[in-house]
């Protein structure tokens, strides 16, 4: 079936159906985690969001059909832990003995290659569900111009006084005592 809907460009005329419309409906898939594959739940909500899309697809309304993943935070950084063995921070700043910062960089590197090749699984495993997407354009958070938005949200923040320290127990995972800022702004 899906040889059959490449060969018919079905996927293009589906994304192309409205685009000289002038009515518009916005809709950004909220990004899943790019962290392992998908489970049913992930298939779920794809399938409810798809729904939203294609009835404004087929009342007329142009639209950006834009995926997204999650790439950041400590799900990704977890999986990563647990394929090294590693069990506290001094371990990750230990990765390239003697270098904090090598050390630092390399686990970042490693997180974002357990991104890349668990959003290209994603995206395969969505193709198969017929959630028509232009794939080429999905965005991730671990994109420059998102991160920079985030620290300038942030420095925003810390410049009306927004942030306070707190402390939360995760549930499962190694370093549990981890610190974050509670924002107030």
């Amino acid at each position: 079936m899906l040889e059959k809907w490449k060969a018919e460009k079905l996927q293009e005329k589906y994304l192309h159906l409205n685009d000289k419309s002038l009515k518009r409906f916005s809709f950004l898939d909220g990004p899943i985690t790019a962290n392992n594959p998908m489970g049913v739940h992930h298939a779920w909500g794809r399938t409810y969001k798809d729904i939203w899309q294609r009835f404004f697809n087929m009342q007329g309304f142009r639209q950006r059909f834009q995926n997204g993943f999650d790439c950041q935070g400590l799900w990704v950084e977890v999986e990563v832990e647990k394929e090294l063995g590693i069990r506290n921070k001094k371990d990750i700043e230990n990765l390239v003995p003697g270098d904090k910062k090598a050390s630092i960089a390399k686990f970042v590197d490693l997180c974002k290659q357990r991104v890349t090749k668990y959003s290209t699984i994603q995206s395969e495993q969505s193709k198969r569900l017929a959630y028509f997407m232009d794939w080429d354009n999905s965005y991730y958070t671990m994109s420059d111009e998102n991160n920079y938005m985030i620290w300038y949200f942030l420095k925003t923040c810390l410049k009306k006084g927004g942030f306070i320290k707190v402390k939360i127990m995760f549930h499962g995972v190694q370093d549990a005592k981890r610190q974050f800022l509670s924002m107030k702004c």
